[in-house]
This record gives structure tokens, C-alpha cells and sequence, in this order.
């Protein structure tokens, strides 16, 4: 196994993800490192800082060039960072009265920053499709159950009735949430860095800002208007952003263990791992894995919050700190919102048991809605009391609260009064309100 699961082949179908880990590669961070040297001299040519000729041919070299990654390991274990090493085996595939205008002005941390942000433009666009298709599976879900009465539950007992769409709503709405916040992600994330060795562009002079701005132009991105070296609120407001999407997905899986276990068994999964020694096993594979990754996330983002401290103007073990964290946290939120979608496809609930649940022990989520009806004879207390004799009796004796009130108290309709059906209160509309709002575009 490596290092991490989420990067193992045996673990490829449970925690690896392909499409995003490629984002990750150093294939794709060598390459990203050399799109922004080109954009770079490609501007400074237009501005006349470097010549034109130069800027263009160093732009066209970093499209087509070829850098093994393995080759920048030397000079990444000396100098903390692969650029010195980048720019040297660039410069010695340029001519060389090209070369020498390689890089020119700039510092290390521009062109990782700014390559880091060119990725993770991309892969903030596969979380957007990946929310919606999950938003998507959710919203049918809450939908068609929006009227399926089952029990809620509190500190793990049973409170009162709710509805499975209710639920299914309640695992959708933080994600509604999420995708929301990824307009403000974008705004805030996808800026250019170019600030120069301590952050004040001096080697470029005057044309410091134009340049600035013109790279920015040149990559799709946002200009700063200045340096976020040591200015780390973006990354880690990313990292909250990783973390929120993670432990609402984590929700879902740990709902869905209670839900599926062996003597309440109130859902389906469409796909259940096997046991190796227990035939009978069906273990509820997706949603654990739901829980591991967000509880994962959320560990990891401890260091990337601590990470946003930077000493000075540039700080080599804070940023250190960001690499071993940033990755690992895209790759588990990525695989979650994959994960929730495909269980959310295939999710179905079992409504026979929810209502042999529900009327288990003289069906005890009914007896808040017995004390309200009582008290409209009754003093308020006097009307909690006797609900809370009944519901005692009826778990003692394993007689519907239903049968009981009518003995206790005659006259009132307590089959249609205490049926779980018309006691969801506002759980249908809520579900329903839910679906509504998953299958509307977002605006980011």
C-alpha cells in the first residue's frame, strides 16, 4: 500500500480518484509550471520588458516541452521547491538567446502558486458537476418519499414521526449550501501570483502591476492587485469549504449505518460488500466509506488551517505544510460527492419496516402528539402527564397508544389523530422544497 489509500491500486474502486488524482499528478504540476513561465515571458514581451521574440518563443516552448518530473527531485530535496531545477532543464531546451529571459523577474512561489490555482480551477468544476449529479439523485429521492412516514430519532430513541424525503432533504440541504459557496471559492481562489522575491515586485519595476495584470489575462485568472505569498486565507478557506462538503456527505454514511443495520434495516443499499467467513453479511461498504473520508478530512484540515500562519514574507514550512495537506483533502471530498451520488442512485427504503418501527412498543412517536390533543381538555401538565402514563403502559405491555387513549379517554378519532401519516408536520413540504431547489441551476 502507499503512502495514502486514496493513490492505491488495491484501494482504486473504494477510495481512489482518477479524474482528480491526475490534477495531482507532477506530470500535471510540471506542466501547469511550465504554461505559467510561458504566459509570463509571453506578456513581458508584449509590455517590451523582455523581446518580443523571446517572450513568444519561451510561450510556444512551455506548450510543447517535455520535462520528466523525476529529473527535478535533485533539485527540489536542496532547494525546497522544483523551479530553480524547472527553469534550468526548460532554459537548456530554448536557444539559447531565449533562454536567458526565462523566468524573468519572477520568484519560486509565482509560478507554484499560480500553477496550483490553474488546477484547481479545473477541479473546482468537477466538484460543481458532482454536486449536481448528487443533488440531482437526492432530489428524487426526497421527492418521491416525501409522504413515507418513519420514525425520527433523537439521541438515538425514537421522537416523532418524519418522513424519509424529510431525511433525505436533511442530507441534501448542506450540499444546496455548498454548491452556492463555490461562486465565492472561485472569486477569492482563482487569482494569478506574481509578486517577485519578497513580494514586491522590484525586478520588474514600474511594469510590475502590468504584468500582473496581463498574466492574469493570459491564464483565465484574477488579478490580486498585489501579493498573497504569505496571505493563506484563500487556501484555507478552500479547506473549510473541502471540509464542510466532506462532513455533509459523512452525515449521510452515518445515517445510513444506523439505517441499515441488522434489526431496524429500514433501507437498501443498491450495493453492499461481502464478509470473508460470514455468508450472511451485507455490510454497508459506501456509506462507511462516506464517514472515513470526512472524518479524514477533517483531520487533515487541522494542519491547513494551522498552515495559514506564514511567518515574514514568504514561509517555507507553512507552505510545506499546505502540499501534504491540500491534495489529500481534494482527493477525499472529490471521491465522497462521487460516492454520495451513486448511493443516493440506488438508495430505496423499506416502508413495512419503517412502520413496524413505528408502531414497535404501542408506537411511542405519537405520544407528543396525544399530549397536545389531550390538552385541549386538559392543563397543560396534567395532559403531558397522562400521555407519558400511557406511552409507558404501551411499552410495557405491547398495546397501541391508539387503543389506550381511546380506553383512557373516549371520543376523540385517536385512529386518525395519532396516525404517523398526519403527524409529519412539515416534513413533506420541506422534501419537497428541497427537490425544487436541487434541480434549479446554480448561479455560480
Amino acid at each position: 500500500m502507499p503512502a495514502t489509500p486514496l493513490d492505491s491500486a488495491i484501494f482504486r474502486d473504494l477510495l481512489h480518484d482518477a479524474e482528480l488524482a491526475a490534477l495531482f499528478s507532477d506530470a500535471a504540476h510540471v506542466r501547469a509550471m511550465l504554461l505559467v513561465e510561458g504566459a509570463l515571458a509571453k506578456v513581458q514581451g508584449t509590455l517590451g520588458m523582455i523581446p518580443a521574440e523571446a517572450g513568444a518563443a519561451i510561450d510556444q516552448a512551455g506548450r510543447e516541452a517535455v520535462i520528466d518530473p523525476a529529473m527535478l527531485a535533485e533539485g527540489a530535496g536542496k532547494s525546497a521547491v522544483p523551479v530553480p531545477a524547472l527553469v534550468a532543464a526548460f532554459r537548456a531546451q530554448l536557444d539559447s538567446g531565449h533562454g536567458q529571459y526565462l523566468h524573468w523577474g519572477a520568484t519560486s512561489q509565482d509560478i507554484l502558486d499560480t500553477a496550483l490555482v490553474l488546477r484547481l480551477r479545473r477541479v473546482l468544476e468537477i466538484y460543481e458537476t458532482r454536486l449536481t449529479a448528487c443533488l440531482t439523485a437526492l432530489a428524487d429521492l426526497a421527492e418521491t418519499h416525501a409522504d413515507l412516514p418513519m420514525a425520527g430519532r433523537t439521541y438515538g430513541q425514537i421522537a416523532t414521526p418524519t418522513s424519509f424525503g424529510a431525511v433525505v432533504a436533511s442530507w441534501g440541504g448542506p450540499l444546496l449550501g455548498q454548491r452556492a459557496k463555490l461562486a465565492l471559492i472561485r472569486e477569492e481562489l482563482l487569482h494569478v501570483s506574481l509578486s517577485g522575491a519578497a513580494g514586491t515586485l522590484a525586478a520588474m519595476g514600474d511594469a510590475g502591476p502590468a504584468v500582473r495584470a496581463g498574466l492574469a489575462e493570459a491564464l483565465g485568472l484574477k488579478d490580486p492587485g498585489g501579493s498573497w505569498h504569505s496571505t493563506r486565507d484563500t487556501i484555507a478557506g478552500l479547506g473549510a469549504w473541502l471540509t464542510a462538503t466532506a462532513a455533509a456527505l459523512g452525515k449521510m454514511g452515518e445515517d445510513l449505518l444506523l439505517l441499515t443495520q441488522s434489526g431496524l434495516g429500514e433501507v437498501a443499499l443498491g450495493s453492499t460488500g461481502g464478509s470473508s467467513t460470514m455468508p450472511q453479511k451485507a455490510n454497508p461498504v459506501g456509506p462507511s466509506a462516506l464517514v472515513a473520508l470526512a472524518r479524514h478530512t477533517v483531520a487533515v484540515n487541522t494542519g491547513l488551517q494551522g498552515a495559514a500562519l506564514h511567518r515574514q514574507e514568504r514561509d517555507g514550512a507553512a507552505w510545506m505544510t499546505e502540499w501534504l495537506a491540500l491534495p489529500q483533502m481534494c482527493l477525499g471530498a472529490g471521491r465522497a460527492l462521487t460516492l454520495g451520488a451513486e448511493i443516493a442512485t440506488a438508495l430505496s427504503p423499506h416502508p413495512d419496516r419503517m412502520a413496524a418501527n413505528l408502531a414497535a412498543d404501542g408506537m411511542p412517536a405519537a405520544t407528543e402528539a396525544l399530549s397536545f390533543a389531550l390538552a385541549e381538555t386538559l392543563p397543560r401538565a396534567e395532559a403531558q402527564a397522562a400521555a407519558a402514563a400511557l406511552a409507558r403502559e404501551a411499552a410495557a405491555t405491547g398495546a397501541p397508544l391508539l387503543d389506550l387513549a381511546a380506553r383512557a379517554h373516549p371520543g376523540p378519532d385517536w385512529a386518525d389523530l395519532l396516525a404517523p401519516t398526519n403527524l409529519l408536520g412539515q416534513a413533506p413540504a420541506e422534501a419537497r422544497a428541497f427537490a425544487v431547489a436541487a434541480r434549479t441551476p446554480s448561479s455560480s
